[in-house]
């Protein structure tokens, strides 16, 4: 996992309709900006009363998602008895007023809107809530919380469903197949983005063991391949993200003029030349004789949590209907080499298992370009989808693996 440089903290606080003053610069532990609970323990201590990350408002310096000045929207879920409130500056006003394609979560109300959904739906579980949310992860695409229960912990996650999956259905889809694999839905509300799941004991599987790449990956593909032979993954309704899809979606990405701005006139000639080969691969993807089913869409060892003895698989944003070698190539780059050779021995092991005749070996060789081109794709419509103030996190990120295909 990438190291996070430092960054330096500043906040607009607000209660409500009332701005209540800037706080800072300070620094904070951590240097991701996605990591609100730093900015929550130092803010909420600075003022005596808790206060939440509504969103990003404006970084400079840093990159990568860390590091530099960042400057963060936050609102006190109580009035701070020494703070009075004031009007705010024009610039300062600019900067928390309503902006287009704003997350549902990254607003003061959406947010209590949010917790409150969770705090109810924990009560009609028969889990109470024991005090109030920890808010843990907040950034363009999700916001993370994890609630204190008699019973453990539960987290809340709230998504945009304009362009991410319906995790809990996909949840649903896999765990009928398998359902140590998945984490369990205390409740969910799809068309809006939320959902609380319960806690999954263990740790992050950023340095995977060997016994968890044994473990997790066939069990994986077993319940892709289960979905595709009994037609449920092509019909459950997921963003089609097939090979076949995606060659006009790589032409639609490289006719926009941001991404000609980005690239030199050589790169952009030679991704128009590979595009134009791509029906070719994605027939000779399809000869490979792997069939297409549910993807995770971002199965990196980091989405995998293991307790020692079962390995789950979490964070199903990105899911689609696509080429299961999608998956399969995923955990490269967060992986040793020598941990590499174990994940694609293991995931062509299982594939042979479950389609017979196959060539897995040959798929996860040809699926590399396509590989980061749908991940181009995917990029852009991150940034098709957030507002101004939060491009950062993906800026430049559809070019960048644009290049990465060209180099393979």
């Amino acid at each position: 996992m990438q190291r996070a440089s430092e960054r330096t903290v500043s906040v607009h606080l607000t209660h409500g309709d009332d701005y209540l003053g800037p706080l800072g610069p300070f620094e904070v532990a951590g240097g991701w900006w996605s990591s609100a609970a730093p900015v929550v323990e130092r803010v909420s201590a600075l003022v005596g009363v808790p206060v939440v990350v509504v969103r990003l408002a404006e970084v400079a310096e840093g990159g990568g998602g860390h590091g530099g000045h960042v400057v963060y929207h936050a609102e006190a879920l109580e009035r701070p008895a020494a703070l009075e409130p004031r009007p705010p500056q024009a610039e300062t006003a600019a900067l928390l007023g309503p902006a287009e394609r704003r997350a549902g979560w990254a607003t003061p109300s959406g947010l209590r809107e949010a917790l409150d959904w969770a705090e109810q739906a924990l009560r009609q579980a028969g889990r109470p809530a024991a005090g109030r949310a920890e808010q843990v992860r907040t950034w363009n695409l999700s916001g993370l919380f994890r609630f204190t229960t008699p019973s453990g912990d539960a987290w809340l996650k709230a998504i945009n469903p304009a362009f991410n999956a319906r995790e809990s259905e996909v949840i649903a889809l896999l765990g009928a197949v398998d359902p140590t694999l998945v984490p369990p839905v205390i409740a969910a509300d799809p068309g809006i983005g939320r959902l609380l799941l319960d806690h999954v004991p263990g740790e992050d599987c950023w340095g995977p063991s060997a016994e968890t790449v044994a473990d997790v990956l066939p069990r994986l593909v077993a319940a892709q391949a289960a979905l595709a032979a009994d037609g449920r993954a092509a019909a459950a309704g997921l963003p089609d993200r097939t090979p076949a899809a995606l060659v006009g979606r790589v032409r639609a990405l490289l006719d926009r003029p941001e991404t000609a701005a980005e690239l030199t006139a050589e790169e952009l000639a030679a991704a128009r030349a590979l595009a134009d080969r791509l029906p070719a691969l994605v027939e000779e993807l399809a000869a490979c004789g792997l069939p297409e089913t549910l993807v995770h869409g971002d199965f990196h060892p980091g989405n995998w949590r293991s307790d020692g003895r079962n390995a789950v698989v979490v964070d199903y944003a990105d899911s689609c209907f696509g080429h299961p070698a999608l998956d399969g190539l995923r955990p490269r780059q967060y992986v040793s080499e020598e941990r590499w050779s174990q994940v694609a021995e293991v995931w062509v092991e299982a594939w042979r298992t479950h389609a017979p005749g196959s060539d897995p070996q040959r798929a996860l060789e040809l699926v590399e370009p396509l590989y980061h081109l749908s991940y181009a794709v995917r990029y852009q419509e991150f940034l098709d989808h957030v507002e101004t103030s939060e491009r950062p996190y993906h800026e430049g990120d559809p070019a960048a693996e644009i290049r990465a295909a060209l180099a393979r």
